[in-house]
């Protein structure tokens, strides 16, 4: 083993990918001095999205929690003696839901109109586009940097005058890739034309490829 000739070399592969889902994560905050009571709130709250959104033609199940959270809050005051110290100010929550529709203008300009217009609620939104298969994506970009390493490996051998035998050992990180583009946020949205008299955002959007990159590094044996 310790006279094994061996070359190794790192592929990167890159990727273009055209969106097909469009993503919209929600995020709902509130607080309450008394903890029951935020949760309650959240909890009202959370429902009061389903209904909106249950009127979208999404099923409640549809809205998938991506984070929640309830902390304690404290603010700071200046006493008579002019230190500075905190007092608790009560319990706050925070909840991130997401929902995921085959990208369709038309319906996100009704569903964010839906948002922006949400009585009793203030929803914070984002808007993004995924991919529907990144799975299929993923393998393709693999593929994509095998074949740049064995290119790389290729042209250095040819220039040693060696040649490439078998393949010993593929090294791949398999790190999360994020199949993801956000053209814009709530207030971009909520400052967009509304759609005259039918209850819209007058929506136009042609989302731009995803770049995506990942590296492999593959050892071969030499002679």
């Amino acid at each position: 083993m310790a006279n094994e000739r061996i070359i190794k070399v790192t592929g990167k592969g890159n990727l273009k990918v055209k969106p097909d889902v469009t993503r919209i994560t929600i995020t709902l905050e509130g607080q309450n001095k008394e903890y029951d009571k935020t949760l309650e709130q959240s909890s009202k709250d959370t429902e009061a999205l389903k209904d909106i959104l249950e009127k979208q033609g999404f099923d409640r199940t549809d809205v998938k929690t991506l984070m929640f959270n309830v902390d304690t809050r404290y603010e700071s005051y200046q006493t008579k003696d002019k230190s500075w110290r905190e007092r608790f100010v009560g319990y706050e929550f925070k909840h991130v839901v997401k929902v995921e529709f085959d990208s369709d203008d038309a319906r996100l300009g009704k569903i964010l109109y839906a948002l922006a217009n949400a009585r009793g609620i203030h929803p914070d939104f984002r808007l993004s586009y995924t991919v529907k298969d990144p799975e299929a994506s993923k393998n393709e970009l693999l593929g994509k940097a095998v074949a740049d390493a064995k290119a790389k490996a290729e042209v250095l051998t040819k220039a040693a005058g060696v040649n490439l035998k078998e393949i010993k050992n593929i090294d791949y990180s398999w790190g999360e890739i994020q199949f993801e583009y956000s053209p814009m946020h709530r207030d971009m949205i909520c400052n967009a034309v509304m759609a005259e008299g039918c209850g819209s955002f007058d929506m136009d959007i042609e989302p731009d490829d995803i770049d995506v990159s990942d590296t492999v590094t593959v050892v071969w044996e030499i002679e």
